[in-house]
């Protein structure tokens, strides 16, 4: 009959396109890098973890207004318990952040300055996680490489694509086309300050071996040396010498982001009613949460401005 259904939880997409280099450390090893970034434990592709984007983009909440009404309800707060003598119980927030894993990888290439790359284990992800996306329909073989065949490929000279030092055999593939054009209207940041970008992975999109791509990720990063110096002699203090692993800027990251009913009493300003997971969906949506935030470490060295596009779920 008129049954009527709750949405009780609700998954959105968010996209990153890092505009700088992007430090998500995981603290100091005895690796050859002192301080390495984030990566999978089986693949060795580079990641973000859910919490440190949850905790930027709450602390980056815009307007202030939205933060008083909302954030809690988002993200998690405390509120007082009528049935406890009136005091400050806790809540945890409407929204589960996913860990951000690599989309696509800027790797140097010999024709066209460098080319976005991805490979079949990353694509099938993607696949997973979003309806509607175009699904390969071959892998590239050993020492090959997909790239576009309906618009020319612009990282492709002499039937090769060269990366660093690598080359790859080219092969044309028409589900290539489909899937830079699907990333560059649907992932790839919005506006006109986007529009070289978006013309440029349609050109430059590259799906390697998943292989090769893992060796691209794990020695293609940025990879710098810093120091400290004294204050008073500026000169590098004794120790105080280390090198840092980042993400290159065009790295494309993504995160699985689920709105579930929120455990908050607070009702919806708008309709007097409790917030749905649709309520929160929309917040996040809207301009509450600015388009450009910072992530990682190294802020104030100007490390981790990315670009944020959502995608789904309304």
């Amino acid at each position: 009959g008129n049954r009527e259904v709750h949405i009780i939880m609700i998954s959105t997409t968010l996209f990153i396109y890092t505009e700088t280099s992007l430090h998500a450390g995981v603290g100091s090893t005895v690796s050859v890098i002192d301080l390495p970034i984030q990566r999978e434990r089986t693949t060795q592709f580079p990641m973000v973890q859910g919490s440190g984007i949850k905790g930027a983009l709450r602390s980056q909440v815009s307007d202030i207004e939205a933060r008083e009404a909302y954030i809690d309800v988002i993200f998690g707060g405390e509120e007082v318990d009528p049935q406890n003598n009136g005091k400050k119980i806790s809540f945890a927030g409407a929204i589960a952040v996913g860990d951000a894993r690599v989309v696509l990888f800027p790797v140097r290439s010999l024709a066209d300055v460098f080319a976005y790359v991805t490979c079949p284990a990353v694509l099938a992800r993607v696949r997973r996680d979003v309806v509607g996306f175009p699904t390969l329909s071959e892998k590239p073989l050993p020492e090959a490489a997909l790239v576009t065949k309906s618009r020319r490929s612009t990282v492709t000279a002499s039937g090769r694509v060269v990366l660093e030092e690598f080359s790859f055999a080219a092969s044309e593939n028409a589900v290539v086309d489909e899937i830079a054009a699907w990333l560059a209207t649907n992932a790839l940041p919005a506006g006109e300050e986007y529009d070289y970008w978006r013309e440029k992975l349609q050109t430059s999109l590259v799906i390697l071996p998943d292989d090769a791509f893992r060796d691209f990720v794990l020695n293609s990063t940025e990879v710098v040396t810093r120091v400290r110096l004294d204050s008073y002699t500026k000169t590098v203090m004794p120790g105080a010498l280390w090198t840092q692993e980042m993400l290159p800027s065009d790295t494309l990251l993504m995160s699985a982001v689920v709105a579930r009913s929120p455990r908050s009493r607070l009702v919806n300003a708008d309709t007097g009613e409790p917030f749905t997971p649709q309520d929160v969906i929309n917040r996040i949506h809207s301009d509450i949460i600015p388009t450009r935030i910072q992530l990682g470490g190294d802020e104030t060295t100007g490390q981790g401005f990315v670009a944020l596009r959502w995608y789904g779920g309304r």
